[in-house]
């Protein structure tokens, strides 16, 4: 069911389902997607979690406020949660969402019951990236990417030390060699995280969908 709330202080568009008494689950998308970029994801998990699949800030139905902190994402999260009375959630976010997820779990560690991060970025200046430019894309907002951008250029140091915050059990799921990112050196940096290799390249959810749907449910059922 779509729904629209006001977290803070943005509209946030997201789509819920499940049994509003079970645990929360929350998905968070990647850059430049929204909410149906779970589609078949949310229905699954729908069997045993309240599911929660927000168009994060700047994407989707949601409102473009100009400005996109990742940890000002995280709290939009969070706010969330506390909307649905939700004290603890399992998360799950997939590249800046999964920077999202472990934002929200290093901000507020008690919150998070089992976070998954699928090929998401360590939080360290990244090198050779091509120039941002600006086409006819529509459904985001284009001041997102390069607010973005400049925050994966040049993340604040204090993010990279921050992982060490996260208490929750961690699954980092990495698309393998033709993805653009080393998710295992982010897994190195989070306590006991966990490490899982699909030779899938970035977008591993879509092209991989059992692979991934296999290692999330055995990670949230172990």
């Amino acid at each position: 069911m779509r729904r629209e709330a006001q977290v803070n202080g943005i509209r946030l568009a997201y789509r819920e389902e499940g049994d509003p008494a079970a645990p929360a689950l929350v998905l968070l998308h990647g850059r430049t997607a929204d909410h149906n970029d779970w589609n078949g994801f949310t229905r699954h998990f729908a069997d045993r979690y309240h599911v929660l699949v927000p168009d994060l800030r700047g994407h989707g139905a949601s409102d473009f406020p100009g400005t996109y902190p990742i940890p000002e994402m995280a709290e939009d999260v969070a706010a969330l949660l506390d909307l649905h009375d939700a004290a603890t959630a399992t998360v799950i976010g997939h590249s800046l969402g999964g920077m999202v997820a472990y934002h929200l779990a290093m901000r507020h560690p008690e919150r998070v019951t089992r976070l998954v991060v699928e090929d998401s970025a360590l939080p360290v200046p990244m090198r050779d990236r091509p120039a941002l430019v600006e086409d006819d894309s529509t459904g985001f907002d284009w001041r997102m990417m390069h607010d973005t951008e400049r925050q994966f250029l040049h993340p604040d140091p204090a993010w990279l030390g921050g992982l060490a915050r996260i208490t929750a059990p961690t699954l980092v799921i990495s698309g393998g060699q033709a993805s653009p990112f080393r998710a295992d050196l982010l897994a190195e940096r989070i306590p006991g995280a966990r490490l899982v290799t699909i030779e899938a390249g970035h977008l591993v959810h879509t092209t991989e969908r059992v692979a991934f749907r296999q290692a999330v449910d055995d990670f949230l059922g172990g």
